[in-house]
């Protein structure tokens, strides 16, 4: 994957590249969220098991899917007592809302931050220019 926005631009994504780079997530966490898909809820020990993985990877790849809002957890009861969680991932087109979402306010805070570089540059200059008076010249 590209280190940086001006190699993104060169490099042929797909979206999954995407969607990794802009929720900050791991190959891992979307072959969960592709799991959950196809396979519908499934408790974290199942999730393991479909991605060869121990349940506790699988727990955190869970942890990172929720916490981007891309997975929730149900409550399940069981008959005899007790409960256990079902994880389930949202629908496709709620996930490119979410992409867009941070995209689009990423892009907004780049923008206020590249209309403040003139202010920035300029003082920047002015106190370089300030450095090169000598101390008698000051006065």
């Amino acid at each position: 994957m590209a280190n940086s926005i001006h190699e993104m631009i060169r490099a042929s994504f797909r979206c999954e590249d995407m969607v990794k780079c802009v929720l900050g997530l791991k190959s891992l966490d979307i072959e969960a969220y592709k799991a959950l898909l196809n396979h519908g809820p499934l408790t974290a020990e199942q999730l393991g098991d479909l991605l060869h993985r121990e349940r506790s990877t699988a727990y955190r790849a869970l942890q990172n899917l929720i916490t981007c809002g891309l997975v929730y957890r149900e409550t399940m009861s069981i008959e005899s007592g007790g409960y256990y969680y079902e994880y389930v991932g949202i629908k496709p087109d709620e996930l490119k809302t979410i992409v867009k979402k941070n995209v689009d306010e990423w892009y907004g805070q780049m923008n206020e931050l590249i209309e403040k570089m003139d202010d920035k540059m300029n003082a920047l200059i002015i106190k370089m220019d300030e450095e090169k008076v000598s101390p008698e010249e000051k006065y």
